[in-house]
C-alpha cells in the first residue's frame, strides 16, 4: 500500500491545483515573513520548498507550500548572506553568498555549511542556476559600478571566468535543452543570450531582449523554452517566447519580485519572491517549468 500513497498524494495535490485560475497571483505566506532581501527559492528532489532570508537575512526557510508556514532550516556563519538557491547532483544544496563572496554548500543531512568554492576576483556571486552535468553558473554583478561578471564552477573549489564584460549581471537561467544560457543585466534592463557547447563553454553573446524601464532579477525557463522574467519595480512576471517576443505580463500583488521557481504536483505553479512585502505569492501556469 505504501508505494501507491504518494501517487495518490500527487493526484489529489494535481487536482486542486488545476482549480485554480491561470496567471492570477495569491498570497501563498503572510506579509513580513522575511527579510528585505528574500530572494532564490527552490525546491529539493522531494518537493521541499527553501527560500533565502526567512524572518533575518543569514538564514535560509524551509517553508510549507500547503499552508504558507516556515521554519529556519539551517543558519549561515557570521558574515554570510544568501541570495540563491541550488541543488546539486549528490542533493546538497548550493548558495549565492553575496556577502561572504563564496558560493557556499550546505549538507542537507547534517546541516553543516562550507565554502564550496571561493575565488578573489568574486564581486557578489547573486544568482546560480545548474546544468545536468552538475557544472554551475553564477552572474556576478558589481553594483556600484554597474558592471558583472559570469563565472562557471566545475567541481568544488575551481571558478572559471566566462565573461567580465557585462553590465549588473544578475537572473541567470539555461533553456531546457540547455544549449542556451540566459543572463539578465538589471541596470541596463537587457537579457543577453549565449550559446553553450558541451563544455560548458559560452559563445555567440546576442541581445534577447531589452526593456525601456523597471529593473530585472531572476528568470526561469518552462518546458517550451518560454523565459519568465521578474521585472522588479513593476510587480509583473514578463513571459518571452524562444524568439523573444512578448508573450504576456502577469501581474503581482507587490512590486519588488525577487525571483521565481516552478513548483506544484505538476510543474505548473510558480513561486514568486516579494522584496516590498517580504512574502511569498504564487499564481498557475500553462506549461511546467523545464525541470518537470
Amino acid at each position: 500500500m505504501k508505494y501507491f500513497l504518494p501517487t495518490l498524494f500527487m493526484l489529489t495535490a494535481m487536482a486542486a491545483e488545476a482549480q485554480e485560475p491561470l496567471y492570477t497571483a495569491r498570497d501563498l505566506t503572510a506579509e513580513n515573513m522575511f527579510s528585505t532581501n528574500i530572494e532564490g527559492p527552490n525546491f529539493d528532489k522531494a518537493g521541499n520548498l527553501y527560500v533565502v532570508n526567512f524572518k533575518q537575512d543569514g538564514t535560509i526557510g524551509k517553508i510549507d507550500t500547503r499552508n504558507g508556514s516556515g521554519e529556519v532550516f539551517v543558519t549561515l556563519p557570521e558574515g554570510s548572506i544568501a541570495n540563491s538557491i541550488q541543488f546539486s547532483r549528490s542533493g546538497n544544496m548550493l548558495l549565492a553568498d553575496f556577502k561572504g563572496h563564496n558560493v557556499l554548500q550546505v549538507d542537507m543531512r547534517t546541516k553543516k555549511v562550507s565554502v564550496y568554492v571561493h575565488h578573489p576576483l568574486f564581486n557578489q556571486p547573486n544568482d546560480l542556476c545548474i546544468n545536468r552535468k552538475g557544472q554551475i553558473f553564477a552572474s556576478d554583478p558589481n553594483w556600484k559600478n554597474g558592471t558583472g561578471q559570469l563565472w562557471r564552477v566545475d567541481k568544488p573549489g575551481s571558478a572559471v571566468l566566462l565573461s567580465g564584460q557585462m553590465g549588473t549581471t544578475n537572473g541567470i537561467t539555461l533553456s531546457p535543452d540547455e544549449k542556451i544560457l540566459y543572463v539578465n543585466e538589471s541596470v541596463q534592463r537587457k537579457v543577453w543570450k549565449f550559446n553553450v557547447d558541451g563544455r560548458g563553454n559560452i559563445s555567440n553573446k546576442t541581445l534577447f531582449a531589452e526593456f525601456p524601464d523597471f529593473g530585472f532579477d531572476g528568470m526561469k525557463c518552462d518546458k517550451a523554452g518560454n523565459l519568465y522574467i521578474t521585472r522588479y519595480g513593476k510587480g509583473t512576471i514578463a513571459v518571452l517566447s524562444p524568439a523573444g517576443e512578448l508573450v504576456r505580463e502577469i501581474p503581482l500583488k507587490g512590486k519588488s519580485c525577487s525571483n521565481l521557481v516552478f513548483g506544484g504536483a505538476d510543474g505548473k505553479t510558480v513561486y514568486v519572491t516579494l522584496q516590498d512585502r517580504k512574502c511569498m505569492e504564487t499564481f498557475r501556469v500553462e506549461i511546467a517549468g523545464k525541470g518537470f
